[in-house]
């Protein structure tokens, strides 16, 4: 049975925030241990972090763009990564843009700062009216 969408984005997420680091084959290991996921599971989110990370330096010039009052670099790398992940979602994808901002707000306060789920959302909300208009 495939992973439901929010362990899919989870998966992706560790995928994602590892590749960061030159994710590799154990941290794909560790990825499908601490989330109980099967490697095939694994491997559709790394189909999908392909797409992301074609998209990324356009993905992080909009994140630049956007947080202006931040720079980019300075931006922890957890909220990096929850950023990235959802502008493709928003940008890229069909996933309602409601639930895109409200998965990104829980991934963050599941894993990063407290203050980090306002400082996502902020971010999130001025990609997604730009991206409309």
């Amino acid at each position: 049975m495939p992973a439901s969408l929010q362990k899919n984005r989870e998966i992706l997420f560790y995928l994602l925030y590892s590749a960061d680091f030159g994710g590799d084959e154990e941290a794909t290991a560790l990825i499908m241990q601490q989330l109980t996921v099967t490697r095939s599971e694994v491997r559709r989110a790394q189909e999908q972090l392909r797409a992301i990370r074609e998209k990324q330096s356009e993905i992080d010039q909009l994140i630049k763009e956007r947080s202006k009052e931040y720079d980019f670099d300075r931006i922890g790398r957890v909220e990096r990564t929850l950023l990235r992940l959802c502008s493709f979602e928003l940008l890229f994808s069909t996933v309602p843009p409601k639930v895109a901002i409200a998965e990104a707000i829980r991934l963050a306060r599941k894993f990063a700062a407290p203050e980090s789920a306002a400082f996502v959302n902020a971010v999130l909300d001025t990609i997604y009216v730009n991206s409309t208009v």
